[in-house]
């Protein structure tokens, strides 16, 4: 798919988001305007995709009659496209213009439409080219990595609204007898969920030997350190957002009942059958260590784990975070100073149904020695920016329980 065509995709999905909008605000007459403007930009992509596989169709007879000439100049492969953005971060760092090829290999490489200022800022680096930020969402892919349970949508707007409807799984249709009129229905309940996007960001401090190593060993160190980093924030972000949902709302978990309780009652059965169980090591020791009335552990391996993973009561999964992630909440005494126990957290529910991340797919990155310290130490920051947003959509869709510990005295 090329870059018009790409462009056009974006273009239909926010014009769809638009049309829902107003209709959600019953604005009906805007609405239509609105759908007239969407199925003309889908009517173009459909033109600008059968001409696309029309050329591919006639590329490949060519290859298979032998006729096809190699062409040069082309869209970069992984590798250089690897060197030349090392050699333009390179530049910034010894102050001088980057070569006119690796930015040509550079640009042709982007296929976002953001540019590095969209914030205001002037000269603030390059914006990473999707085939590296890949690397870094692959790089970030762990257990205990929340972005992926929760529903990422990709947005390219830094603000906007959603409107989802609530209760669309309980109202159903009416009866309609043959030949006769639909009936009208009660009108959907929407409810708006504002985005604004947020930056996030942080230095790197690099030493100008490492500067001196390959392209391939730069950007892997760069790429290693952004992961970390991203995941770490975005963790964070999404923790928050659920620790908020369910304030005031927790449920205390003594015993295997307690567990029970939360997927038979409290959760809704269209959510629990696809819920799943998110706690710390703390709270993860105190399921691995809970036996029903016959003896058995309620944890037990997932069949679909050859190496790891359990589930609860042997249907919902399990994520095992860090303490030092997802932390567990001190118990003091009546001198407000000693700690006599802990409240571990766990949270039970759809993800995805409870939180949707709002992803920029923007990141950018420069470098600057001129912070404190780095002059002096022959040292240079890269500076990285990450863009998006995190908000709740279904809080009934995730119930937080907490397990006391009491600390033997």
């Amino acid at each position: 798919m090329n870059k018009e065509m790409q462009k056009l995709l974006k273009a239909i999905n926010d014009k769809k988001n638009e049309v829902k909008s107003l209709v959600a605000e019953g604005k009906l007459d805007k609405a239509k305007a609105a759908k007239e403007e969407l199925k003309t930009l889908q009517e173009k992509f459909d033109l600008l995709f059968d001409l696309d596989e029309e050329e591919h169709e006639e590329i490949e007879d060519k290859v298979a009659a032998g006729k096809a000439k190699t062409i040069s100049g082309g869209k970069a492969d992984k590798k250089n496209l690897v060197k030349s953005f090392v050699n333009i971060i390179k530049a910034g760092f010894f102050h001088r213009e980057p070569d006119e090829d690796d930015v040509k290999v550079y640009k042709d490489a982007l296929t976002s439409d953001a540019t590095p200022d969209e914030d205001g800022e002037s000269g603030i680096g390059v914006t990473i080219p999707d085939d590296i930020r890949t690397d870094i969402i692959e790089l970030r892919r762990s257990d205990d990595n929340l972005e992926q349970y929760v529903n990422v949508e990709g947005v390219t707007t830094k603000t906007g609204t959603r409107n989802i409807e609530v209760d669309a799984e309980s109202v159903p249709f009416d009866n309609v007898d043959e030949a006769a009129d639909f009936p009208e229905m009660d009108e959907p309940t929407f409810k708006p969920v504002k985005y604004a996007i947020k930056k996030k960001g942080g230095i790197l401090k690099m030493t100008a030997e490492l500067l001196e190593d390959t392209a391939q060993n730069i950007m892997a160190y760069i790429n290693k350190w952004i992961a970390k980093k991203t995941k770490a924030t975005r963790n964070m972000m999404i923790l928050k957002v659920m620790n908020a949902m369910t304030a005031g709302k927790e449920v205390v978990v003594s015993n295997i009942d307690s567990l029970k309780d939360i997927f038979n009652e409290t959760l809704d059965p269209a959510i629990a059958a696809t819920s799943m169980v998110i706690t710390n090591q703390s709270g993860f020791n105190y399921l691995d260590k809970l036996k029903d009335s016959d003896g058995n552990y309620i944890l037990q391996k997932d069949p679909t784990q050859k190496t790891k993973g359990k589930l609860l009561f042997g249907e919902y999964p399990i994520v095992k975070m860090s303490k030092k992630v997802l932390k567990s909440t001190p118990i003091l005494d009546t001198d407000g100073v000693t700690v006599k126990g802990y409240k571990h957290p766990i949270f039970c529910g759809d993800m995805k149904e409870a939180i949707t991340l709002f992803d920029r797919n923007v990141m950018t990155i420069d470098m600057n020695d001129k912070a404190a310290g780095l002059w002096e130490k022959d040292m240079t920051g890269i500076k990285v920016r990450d863009r998006f947003d995190v908000q709740p959509v279904d809080e009934d869709a995730i119930v937080k329980g907490e397990i006391t510990e009491v600390v033997q005295g």
